[in-house]
Order: structure tokens, then C-alpha cells, then sequence
């Protein structure tokens, strides 16, 4: 049997205060396969790493102690299965596991089962390791699940898993619930968002209806626990902001809940995201960048405003020329840009484009208003219209397309961005 290198687990537990504990075991080698027990493990989830390309973080709830272990191989291989120790990160209805394998090969597929290795596995599924290079890969987007999960936003949802089942990404932008305690919301969102948590990183934003007044969903950090190198200070920010960079793509995930996180000090909490940020995009090492958060730059809602945010953070968008900025919040769709980015060509502009998207039922009226008061415009438009958005990463080329349930495409642009500088172009 060739040996296999060490791997090491990083063990997060959620503490007051957000600080984490770091435990570095070494990983078991198996030469048999994986038992076919199969256990009560429950919301396997994949929540991306600062890289990779040779790491993958893996979270789940269950009951198996201090046993619990995610037992995994390469697909190509199986019979070289390793144990990785997790650890208890957070008691919220149950208790959820963490666990992070490191020393992986780019661009490889693992099978895995999670549990507590004797009498409790889950069943296999499989992810991939990202590519160490810029290999074409394609992600989705979606907006406000929130209400209704089950009847109305799951079909929207099994229609873009459908339409894109090799998608290496899911974005969230928010509210993927409505009640932040309610256990039974975070099973309909695992009903239908589950077939892709398991072999997809999910990267989710939390809304303002992740938060009960100040307080952050006990579930949260279970589920989605990010990648850990977000800022440091500032109320819920190490366990909600971070970036990953996959193929060429830094993706950065930021939480816009300033009034319900740090509603005494707002503009610090806000600054605080804004220098992490400018820096996150001054050392991106890709030519891509994209960002999502919940609360809009531009709200689409008739009397909402974030002022304080896009005071805070739009300039460090326009200033590093981000690509897209994906949110949600508003319950209508919207994309849009600066007027100072435009150009000549009423089909083309330059600069960062900004999108407002919502994939559940709940609706509101919308208007352009604090687009334009605000010195942007509004380039496509729609109102009680739920849709999934899918995003192709080529070399220099991005294409976007917001879809219905039904597979219209509702908004498309392209963007390309080489040595000759960077246009977006709108195909509809």
C-alpha cells in the first residue's frame, strides 16, 4: 500500500466572541472499504476553504459524540479510505459537526461518508477539488428563499440543479429563511437545497432574517461556517465574512447586517468589511472577482436605502473594478451599473455590475428611484418574477443568465476582460 501524507483536521468550535479552537490530529489509513451502516447524519454540507485545491471543509449534524469523523477515499481508489476527526462546533436542535481535509490533489473527485465510523456512516457522495489553474467552470446564484420553501422555491431550485448539475458553486445572497430559529425552515431549505450541499461549496450570506434582534441563527455557523479569514474584529464577522478563491475567481462572501449585528456602531462595523475587502481585492491573485451580501447598493424597493453601506463599501467596489456584486433583500430582480461607466455604445459598459435577485415566492413592488438618485442605471428589470442565475467562468470571458423556473432567461451580458481593459455587454 503506498503511504498516504498526513492530514490535518481543523476543528472549529463556536465560541462567544467567535473565536475557534484548532486541533491538528492525524488522519487514519484504511486499506478496507467503509462499512455500509447507515446512520441519522443529516444536513451534509460543503462550505469552501481559503483554497480548494487541496482542502475541503465538510459540516453535518448528528449525534455521534466525541467519535464523529468524516471517513473518505479517492473515487479512483477507494480502498485508500483515511478517518478525519471533527469536532462539536455548535448545539442548535441538534448538534453539528465540522470537519476540514487538507493535503488533497487539485482537480480530484473523493467519495465520502461522515459519522461516527462503527456503527453510523452516512451514505457516500462525492466532491472535487478545484483546479489549480483557470479550467472553465460554471456557478449559480440565487436570491431570498425564505417563505414557502418547499411548495414554491424548491421547484426553482431543482430546476437550476437541473439545468446546471456540474455547477461547482452555489452563492447565496440571503434570508434563505424566514424565522432564524425555526428548525423546521432549515429542514425545508435542506429538502430542497440538499442534493447540492453535498457535492457543491455553498457560500452563503446571511440576511436580516438570519438574525432574531441582534443575535446571529443559532444554526448558522453549523451549517456555513466559511473559510475563516474574514476580519477579525466586529460582531459576527469571523464567522461570516471570507473569500475563496476557485479557478481563477476570488468569491467573496460579506454580511451587510449592520443594523441588526452593530446597530450602536454601524459605520465601524461597515468600515471595519471595507478595509478587509479593498485588501481581499488588492491581493486577489485571480482576474476575476465577485462578492455577495444581502442588503442591495441600489434597493429596487420603493422607500428602502442602505446609505450607509454603499457609502462604505461602493467605492471599494468601483475603486478595485469588481465584477459582480450579487445580492438580494429587495424580492425583485435588477441589474444595473454606475452612469460613469458606460460608454458610447448604449449596450456596453465598464465597471462593476450590480444585481438584485430573489428565488422564493415572497414579491414586492420595485422602482428605479434609488438607482438613479444614486447616479446608476437600471439595465434590465423585472417584478413577481422568481429566478436562479447561472454564471460560466471561461479564461477572459464571464457569461450571466437570470433564468425562471420555466428556463426563460430573463437578463444576460457578458463580460470580457483581457489585456485590452474590460467591457460588460448586454445580450437581451
Amino acid at each position: 500500500m503506498t503511504a498516504l501524507p498526513r492530514s490535518t483536521v481543523h476543528l472549529a468550535l463556536a465560541l462567544i466572541g467567535g473565536a475557534a479552537l484548532t486541533l491538528t490530529p492525524t488522519a487514519a489509513v484504511h486499506a478496507q472499504p467503509a462499512p455500509t451502516v447507515q446512520g441519522p447524519t443529516e444536513r451534509i454540507t460543503l462550505s469552501p476553504t481559503a483554497d480548494p485545491t487541496t482542502s475541503q471543509t465538510i459540516t453535518w449534524r448528528g449525534d455521534h459524540g466525541d467519535t464523529a469523523l468524516v471517513r473518505y477515499a479517492p473515487a479512483d481508489d477507494p480502498e485508500q479510505t483515511r478517518d478525519v476527526q471533527a469536532h462539536i462546533s455548535t448545539e442548535a436542535a441538534g448538534t453539528y459537526y465540522t470537519a476540514t481535509l487538507t493535503g488533497l490533489t487539485p482537480a480530484t473527485a473523493y467519495d465520502y461518508r461522515v459519522g461516527d465510523g462503527d456503527t453510523t456512516l452516512s451514505d457516500p457522495h462525492t466532491f472535487t477539488t478545484a483546479a489549480p489553474d483557470d479550467t472553465p467552470f460554471d456557478f449559480l446564484y440565487f436570491g431570498d428563499t425564505q417563505n414557502d420553501i418547499t411548495e414554491e422555491a424548491a421547484p426553482v431550485v431543482r430546476a437550476a440543479l437541473q439545468a446546471q448539475p456540474d455547477a461547482a458553486l452555489a452563492l447565496h445572497a440571503g434570508d434563505l429563511i424566514n424565522t432564524s430559529t425555526n428548525d423546521a425552515q432549515w429542514a425545508e431549505w435542506y429538502d430542497a437545497y440538499g442534493p447540492a450541499a453535498v457535492k457543491m461549496n455553498q457560500l452563503a450570506a446571511p440576511g436580516n432574517h438570519e438574525y432574531s434582534g441582534t443575535t446571529l441563527s443559532p444554526q448558522w455557523t453549523g451549517q456555513f461556517p466559511g473559510s475563516g479569514n474574514g476580519p477579525t474584529n466586529g460582531a459576527d464577522l469571523p464567522e461570516t465574512t471570507y473569500y475563496t478563491d476557485y479557478q481563477g475567481v476570488r468569491f467573496i462572501v460579506l454580511n451587510s447586517n449592520y443594523r441588526n449585528a452593530a446597530p450602536i456602531s454601524r459605520n465601524a462595523w461597515l468600515q471595519e468589511q471595507a478595509r478587509w475587502l479593498d485588501q481581499a481585492l488588492t491581493d486577489n491573485p485571480g482576474r476575476w472577482s465577485v462578492v455577495t451580501f444581502h442588503h442591495p447598493v441600489f434597493s429596487n424597493t420603493p422607500g428602502r436605502d442602505n446609505p450607509e453601506l454603499r457609502n462604505a463599501w461602493m467605492p471599494v467596489f468601483e475603486d478595485n473594478d469588481i465584477d459582480l456584486v450579487l445580492q438580494g433583500h429587495d424580492h425583485s430582480y435588477s441589474r444595473g451599473n454606475l452612469t460613469t461607466n458606460d460608454t458610447d455604445d448604449p449596450t456596453v459598459q465598464t465597471g462593476p455590475v450590480y444585481t438584485v435577485a430573489v428565488t422564493g415566492p415572497k414579491m414586492y413592488d420595485a422602482h428605479e428611484g434609488n438607482w438613479t438618485d444614486n447616479g446608476a442605471r437600471v439595465r434590465a428589470h423585472a417584478t413577481d418574477t422568481q429566478t436562479y442565475q447561472s454564471i460560466e467562468v471561461d479564461g477572459t470571458t464571464l457569461e450571466y443568465q437570470a433564468r425562471t423556473i420555466d428556463g426563460q432567461i430573463i437578463d444576460a451580458f457578458t463580460i470580457v476582460k483581457d489585456d485590452q481593459g474590460k467591457t460588460v455587454t448586454d445580450r437581451l
